[in-house]
């Protein structure tokens, strides 16, 4: 009765393990969620009273499926500042990047097609090529990003439609890419005519260092999709998110969108449009960065404390995850239902690995959960850990 493609899709685990959520007591490491008292709900009910002020019923009304001209115009005066020479037609409006990377798999991908992912790789975009039957072959990463020479030995034997990567705060790791590996992977892609997927929801969470140019900007547009959100830096109730990338491709994408949900809400697209000239968007962002990496301090120096020494994890300079990793012959599956049991829940790393590997990893999130609550969810997770450790 069903399609063919549905019959090996499986729920996101991160969806499975958020249903425990609810649970009184409960501390959650798990989800990928924004910190919910950080949203600027004051400033976003102006900004909804001035958009039915200054366009009435045309705030509620169909609006064309690219997305308001006015909001494209900001995010292509955004991406030029890179040097970037881009018109509206570079860019469309979608329902989150979640959809991007649909429409992105609807172009492209056909039974049995080739994809190259890093390994590990956001667990969203392995569901959305998956759902089109794709054949995902993960690339060798390391704490630089992808190996590009793993990359370019793989590029002799296969040419996948496109590779998807994450270059800044990676989901699930919270890696960032060198500068010398983002020249290096743009210079690989114009080699061999390969296509980026470049996905950057958590760029603007920076909390230490320079902010590195994107594969996009690198390349100049050429080879490379670029999509983006504001559901990490204003709100992801709004399902406000954008794609840059070439003109013709993108009219393709409009297509496919037109069949899906035929355009963005229109109010919604209006409210960021209205905050973004509010001028408080700035002052959000710097509010955000300070939080989070207050949380990401305070999550490591608790590890320091709580967890066994046979433990190991990175200190991202931004985004919203942190990544472990377990001793080779421990299952953090297994240690997920006994933590689960203290009240306290994370991700297991497996479910990023395209290959299956990762079982002896975990992700957690600081930007959710408050100072105290990270405190005492890492104490529960050491005391687990402290048992399995013996």
């Amino acid at each position: 009765m069903y399609a063919e493609r549905i019959a090996n899709l499986k729920s996101s685990a991160i969806r499975d393990i958020l249903k425990h959520m609810s649970r009184p007591g409960m501390i959650a490491f798990a989800g990928g969620s924004p910190a919910p008292e950080l949203f600027p709900v004051a400033e976003i009910a102006v900004a909804c009273e001035q958009v039915l002020s200054k366009y009435g019923p045309t705030a509620l009304q169909y609006s064309i499926t690219e997305g308001l001209v006015v909001l494209r115009e900001k995010l292509v005066s955004k991406l030029a500042a890179n040097g970037l020479g881009m018109s509206t037609d570079n860019v469309i409006i979608t329902q989150g990047s979640q959809q991007a990377l649909d429409l992105i798999s609807k172009l492209f991908i056909d039974k049995d097609s080739l994809v190259f992912t890093e390994n590990p790789s956001y667990l969203g975009a392995l569901q959305a090529f998956r759902m089109f039957q794709a054949r995902i072959a993960a690339i060798p990463s390391d704490s630089h990003g992808i190996d590009v020479e793993a990359l370019r030995k793989q590029l002799r034997v296969e040419r996948p439609k496109f590779l998807y990567i994450m270059p800044n705060f990676q989901n699930p790791t919270g890696v960032t890419y060198s500068l010398e590996r983002r020249k290096a992977l743009v210079a690989a892609a114009i080699e061999h005519d390969l296509l980026i997927v470049e996905d950057d929801p958590y760029g603007e969470l920076i909390f230490e260092g320079e902010r590195l140019p994107s594969l996009f900007a690198l390349a100049k547009g050429k080879n490379v999709i670029y999509l983006s959100s504001f559901s990490k830096t204003i709100a992801p109730g709004f399902r406000v998110a954008y794609t840059a990338g070439d003109a013709e491709m993108l009219k393709k994408m409009v297509i496919a969108k037109q069949g899906s949900d035929l355009q963005t809400n229109t109010f919604g697209q209006y409210i960021v449009n209205e905050y973004l000239e509010s001028g408080h968007y700035q002052t959000s962002i710097d509010v955000i960065r300070d939080t989070y990496r207050g949380r990401r301090d305070a999550m490591i120096a608790a590890m320091e404390q709580e967890f066994p020494s046979a433990l190991a994890w990175n200190r991202p300079s931004g985004g919203m995850f942190l990544w472990v990793t377990l001793p080779t012959r421990w299952d953090a599956k297994e240690i997920l239902e006994r933590c689960l049991e203290q009240n306290v829940a994370f991700v297991p790393g497996q479910e990023f690995f395209p290959d299956g590997s990762g079982r002896n990893t975990l992700r957690m999130n600081f930007s959710s959960p408050s100072l105290g609550n990270i405190g005492e969810g890492v104490k529960r997770m050491g005391k687990v850990l402290k048992e399995i450790r013996g």
